[in-house]
């Protein structure tokens, strides 16, 4: 008798060694085919310009690092609300795994399109005034990201003109149809007040008409401001071309419209708020977190930059203090 419950015993333990053998190897093979997963992200950009392009290869690396396997479908809007809204209308109709919206007007139109697809966005100047989210903190169900403008950048960038251009008239253009640009327009009004600054404005609907506005307001402007607006940004080169041949200093906002023949800047690494948001796609693709979950942030930080061959285009006299204050290109 003895000898049979020994041996019923020692089939029982090795029946439950199996059944842990095979639990533990189909734990890891689904661990297995997780990993090897191949994602599909469809990434809206408004336009291809630099700064966006360093944002979406900013993406691109912090998914590549995580480990992820991922097929993107790139898609360029060329400016146009029109040609946005179709490209995230195809995303949400061929259930991409994920949308990376890169640029206000991409990020809105994806929004319009899925209420269920997760929707990672960078290169948005104010997300709460946009719509895209109800507050920093909390954003919408599918949708988080990463801000380009930091809270102080608008207020920095007056101070530094009123303080090196005392009573200059501020030249602005931009396209009303951005909602990011509307925000940043309205912040340098604000900002404005109660310096010796005054501003007037110009407004475009495409890239072909940037180099008419920014001739138009030679004689009204004894500085020029190019804010993130997508459309001038992408034509940044003719607003160039007037600043330098009537010496009317240039300043813009981000340090890739520098090295394009900006003057000075209180800008942001593009590359960088991209692959935070690449972070931040890694983590929803693979179920850590839900869009919900994810704050949306700022970028980390600020710095003026300015471009010496730029200044000597514009015909601008060198302070002594931009060689302590500034980083120089």
């Amino acid at each position: 008798m003895k000898k049979w419950l020994g041996i019923m015993m020692v089939l029982i333990i090795a029946i439950s060694l199996t059944a842990c053998g095979s639990t533990e190897e189909e734990a890891n093979a689904d661990s297995e085919q997780e990993t090897d997963k191949t994602y599909t992200i469809g990434a809206s950009q408004f336009v291809e310009h630099p700064s966006l392009d360093a944002a979406f290869e900013g993406f691109k690396q912090a998914l590549s690092d995580k480990g992820l396997d991922v097929e993107y479908d790139f898609q360029s809007a060329q400016a146009d609300q029109t040609n946005a809204l179709t490209i995230a209308q195809s995303f949400s109709s061929d259930q991409v795994d994920l949308i990376f919206a890169n640029a206000t007007p991409s990020a809105l139109t994806a929004l319009q399109a899925t209420k269920d697809i997760p929707i990672v966005f960078t290169s948005v100047t104010d997300a709460v005034s946009a719509g895209l989210v109800s507050t920093m903190d909390e954003p919408g169900e599918n949708i988080t990201g990463v801000v380009d403008m930091h809270p102080d950048a608008v207020i920095n960038t007056i101070q530094f003109i009123d303080q090196y251009f005392e009573g200059a008239t501020i030249g602005m253009i931009y396209n009303t149809g951005e909602q990011n640009s509307v925000v940043q327009i309205e912040s340098v009004k604000k900002a404005a007040e109660g310096t010796s600054l005054s501003i007037v404005e110009r407004t475009v609907s495409t890239s072909a008409e940037v180099q008419q506005a920014a001739t138009s307001l030679v004689g009204e402007a004894d500085v020029f401001y190019i804010v993130t607006d997508n459309t001038v940004v992408s034509a940044l080169e003719s607003v160039v071309g007037v600043a330098n041949e009537q010496d009317i200093p240039l300043i813009v906002g981000e340090p890739d419209s520098l090295a394009r023949g900006g003057f000075a800047t209180y800008g942001i690494d593009y590359y960088t708020i991209g692959y935070r948001s690449g972070e931040m796609a890694a983590d929803i693709l693979t179920g850590d977190k839900q869009p919900n979950e994810i704050a949306v942030e700022y970028p980390p930080e600020m710095q003026l930059f300015i471009n010496k061959d730029a200044a000597t285009e514009q015909n601008i006299t060198w302070q002594d203090a931009w060689d302590e204050e500034a980083a120089t290109e």
